[in-house]
């Protein structure tokens, strides 16, 4: 049991090399957040899932604000049903560290400026409801553009809904949490087929919501870019009648594509964002260098 133990958080989270929170979680910058709330769910999904990380989304949840972006830092915590001896090892952890009110409560409270709280209440939504209005608008006051991606149940949702905070829930009922411990503190915590560590970036939008490896982040962004700097050139240059649909989609562009896309960017005043990308491996790869192709090639997902 893992109750917000700072070695074991550093030690899970140790690809990670850049800025930590007191309690050891990454802090992945608020540029990257700020990035990634410009970008697709999609975009980022692909570059993951070519460097293997296979189970880093779940798409099924109800949304509180149905058109409202989320992205902020993971806050994780796991649920079980109670068990009388394990419980009572549960509370005297949670009053050693002055943690006062239910295991809800103690993750709500020790929210900070960005986090995003991933529960994982085993879909317990009956006796099940994480959250309601009182714990939505401490969510909201202690986050500002965080929220909350809850496995399991909420209630009040009337008044949920008045709260500018987003949280994807999995249904409603009008009981209160009971018959459940927590056993894991900002440990790793499985949501339906995603898995979460703290501090990872959690982008939820209308798609469902996937869970970024902190390490990754910025190398995420930087794929997504490329994707984007691509799609730009590439539509201008099919709607001109100058390349072919199955050009612009090929996985493999020609030098001659590589060479126009860079004139295009440099001279577009729009695109200065994506000026300093590198572009190296797909030059090699137009060349048919082996090892760049083979790279290139991941993204067809054959």
């Amino acid at each position: 049991m893992n109750l917000n133990n700072r070695d074991e958080i550093i030690k899970l989270t140790r690809e990670w090399k850049g800025e930590r929170f007191e309690d050891g979680r990454p802090r992945v910058s608020d540029a990257c957040l700020n990035e990634l709330r410009e970008m697709t769910l999609e975009e980022i999904w692909l570059p993951l899932y070519i460097k293997g990380y296979h189970f880093q989304f779940e798409g099924e949840f109800k949304r509180l604000h149905e058109e409202k972006k989320l992205v902020g830092r993971a806050v994780t915590c796991t649920f079980m049903p109670i068990r009388p001896d394990l419980f009572s090892v549960v509370r005297e952890e949670g009053k050693a560290k002055d943690w006062n009110g239910l295991c809800n409560q103690w993750v709500v409270d020790n929210l900070v400026e960005g986090d995003v709280m991933v529960v994982d209440m085993y879909d317990k939504i009956f006796n099940g409801t994480f959250v309601g209005g009182n714990l939505t608008t401490a969510i909201a006051s202690q986050t500002k553009t965080g929220g909350a991606v809850i496995w399991g149940g909420v209630r009040d949702v009337e008044q949920m809904k008045k709260i500018d905070t987003q949280v994807c829930y999995r249904g409603v009922d009008p009981t209160p949490i009971r018959e459940t411990q927590m056993v894991d503190y900002n440990g790793p915590c499985r949501i339906g087929r995603g898995v979460c560590l703290p501090g990872d970036v959690v982008m939820a939008t209308s798609s469902g919501v996937l869970f970024i490896p902190s390490h990754l982040a910025a190398e995420m962004i930087n794929s997504a870019k490329k994707s984007h700097a691509k799609d730009i050139f590439g539509f201008e240059m099919i709607e001109r009648g100058i390349y072919t649909t199955a050009q612009v989609d090929s996985s493999v562009w020609t030098l001659d594509m590589l060479e126009n896309m860079e004139k295009f960017l440099n001279e577009n005043t729009a695109c200065r964002k994506y000026r300093n990308l590198d572009w190296s491996l797909e030059i090699h790869a137009a060349k048919g260098e082996k090892e760049a192709l083979k790279e290139v090639l991941k993204s067809c997902l054959v």
